[in-house]
């Protein structure tokens, strides 16, 4: 079934605002024949012009997803106002993501701090799309570092009882609402409510590929192994620990090389997953189907 929208004039004319030229819409539906037609016919009718579409039919769960940028003098509700026909006609839900200030983000971590000081760098420099805003960590270790680059340091320290750290890092979280929380090796396992609270907003890099060598010390257990590679996953975090669905990966072939030496070519690994997963996130990339994700380049 082909839709047809009437043309929506220039937003100018309505006194919105005019400077508004590039909108990322994302958009799901169940799996069928005529949506991407229906979803272009949706984005020329604002008048914008398609410069990029992705498209996938996830085959397990027979759900599409597509991510578009349009650009043009349209803005933001006007695009809603149209997709919006969609919704009831293919039963599709959509988000609309415009050209907006860079997303804050909070990092959290404990002692090992290689992770961290790569996305406080890549922030600052404009190679990811973000402010970071607080990092928060059980250990001290961070402080110098996080607060040289002019951003905030919460100590969250573990005493004896581990529900009150979980929940005072609830609180700070709670207080910062980041757009996104990225645990660069914050070596803590959390609870279930917290996870839940930032579902599909809370990023892991774990150091192994996953789903092998899951929980604690994969490296040494990579390495008694005998394994030829090692790796690194960033995937979204659930309360199944480790099971959240992956967005990205990376390899290293190592040979013979001693546990010290396979832990630092996996310690460069981990940075470039982890700030790859970071950015393809926050350029709404990636689009969540069960326990799977589809990514798109």
């Amino acid at each position: 079934v082909l839709l047809h929208f009437p043309a929506m004039p220039p937003d100018d004319a309505h006194g919105a605002d005019p400077h508004l030229h590039r909108i990322v819409a994302t958009v799901r539906a169940p799996d069928g024949p005529g949506l991407v037609v229906a979803i272009a016919n949706a984005a020329a009718a604002t008048g914008g012009n398609i410069i990029d579409l992705q498209q996938v039919s996830d085959p397990y769960t027979e759900e599409f997803g597509c991510r578009l940028v349009i650009e043009g003098a349209c803005h933001t509700a006007c695009v809603a106002g149209i997709l919006q026909e969609l919704v009831d006609a293919r039963g599709i839900a959509f988000a609309l993501h415009p050209d907006e200030p860079p997303a804050e983000v909070v990092v959290c971590c404990s002692s090992t701090l290689h992770c961290v000081s790569d996305l406080v760098a890549r922030a600052a420099t404009g190679d990811l799309p973000c402010r970071i805003t607080a990092v928060v960590s059980d250990k001290e270790a961070a402080r110098d570092l996080v607060e040289a680059a002019g951003i905030t340091f919460h100590h969250v320290p573990v005493g004896d009882v581990r529900e009150e750290q979980e929940s005072e890092l609830g609180r700070v979280l709670d207080g910062l609402d980041p757009a996104l929380v990225v645990l660069a090796r914050y070596m803590r396992v959390l609870p279930a409510w917290l996870v839940e609270r930032f579902d599909g907003r809370m990023i892991n890099i774990h150091h192994s590929t996953l789903p092998a060598f899951p929980g604690a010390n994969p490296r040494r257990r990579a390495h008694e192994a005998g394994v030829k590679i090692i790796g690194a996953t960033a995937h979204y975090v659930t309360a199944g620990l480790d099971e959240g669905p992956i967005i990205e990966q990376g390899v290293h072939h190592v040979g013979n090389a001693d546990l010290e030496a396979l832990i630092r070519m996996g310690e460069d690994v981990e940075r470039l997953v982890l700030a790859n997963a970071v950015r393809l996130h926050l350029e709404h990339r990636v689009m969540v189907f069960g326990g799977r994700t589809s990514v798109f380049a």
